[in-house]
């Protein structure tokens, strides 16, 4: 599995998507100029703009990455290949997973060291009435990267099951909207407001079960804490990497259980 792991990052930086996100990054240049609109709150918008670039670059490589990664396999045949060798199924696409979910983390720490520096920057000539809780800052990004290694392994389960790439990155999408939403959702529900009171209980039944199997992506997003320097729960931190465990075991254990049952044409 660890020469999986090391093939498929290496299959990445070949693609030159690492390439890519150097180009990218060099938008952070940008924001201590955008940032200086704001006259009062320079160094808040920079540490803002800054989480919600490295958020919309890791979205777009789990997107992508988890979803084609393992279909460009099975449609180029590759995966024939492979598992005509002595490694079983499972430990084939854990591989894949892994090595992708470690190019995700090289990722976010590369777009982090960027991140501190721009933000550095930008309190350096603009000073701020509020500290920056640096390790607040660093916690973000690192639950930004435990959200998105989570949506890797839904494109994995998706892929399993599909035959084109349609599913697994049109579906990861439409999960990654409805994940990031569905804690306000299911708040909204229990509120017990008017509005709530007129809608069906079998629409409020059936809207608290999916509640508990989509995977809940609000509860990784640190970014208010990070720029207004809140106070963090660290029972709550501990249950959400609790969360990322055992939710991401599951849907693995889930796309294990497919692809060994998959006929491979």
């Amino acid at each position: 599995m660890t020469n999986i792991m090391w093939l498929t990052l290496k299959g990445i930086f070949r693609d030159r998507v690492f390439q890519g996100i150097m180009v990218v990054a060099v938008m952070f240049l940008f924001i201590p100029v955008v940032g200086s609109l704001s006259m009062r709150q320079v160094t808040e918008l920079s540490i803002t703009l800054s989480l919600s670039l490295i958020s919309f670059m890791l979205l777009l490589l789990a997107v992508f990455l988890g979803s084609t990664t393992l279909w460009k396999d099975m449609e180029r045949r590759y995966s024939l290949s492979v598992l005509g060798l002595p490694i079983s199924r499972s430990r084939y696409l854990l591989g894949r997973f892994a090595g992708t979910a470690l190019f995700l983390l090289l990722a976010a720490a590369f777009l982090g060291i960027i991140a501190l520096a721009v933000i550095g920057f930008a309190k350096g000539i603009y000073p701020s009435t509020r500290p920056v809780q640096w390790q607040t800052i660093i916690l973000a990004i690192t639950f930004d990267a435990m959200k998105y290694i989570l949506l890797v392994a839904v494109a994995f389960l998706l892929s399993t099951v599909s035959t084109s790439f349609f599913l697994p990155v049109f579906g990861t999408i439409a999960l990654y909207f409805v994940g990031s939403s569905s804690q306000t959702v299911y708040d909204y529900l229990h509120s017990g407001s008017d509005v709530v009171k007129t809608l069906s209980p079998l629409v409020v039944k059936s809207a608290s079960a999916l509640y508990y199997v989509i995977p809940n992506l609000g509860s990784f997003t640190l970014h208010l804490q990070a720029i207004y320097g809140l106070a963090l729960d660290p029972a709550g931190i501990w249950l959400t990497v609790l969360y990322f465990i055992v939710y991401s075991t599951i849907v693995l254990a889930g796309a294990v259980i497919v692809f060994d049952r998959r006929e491979m044409t």
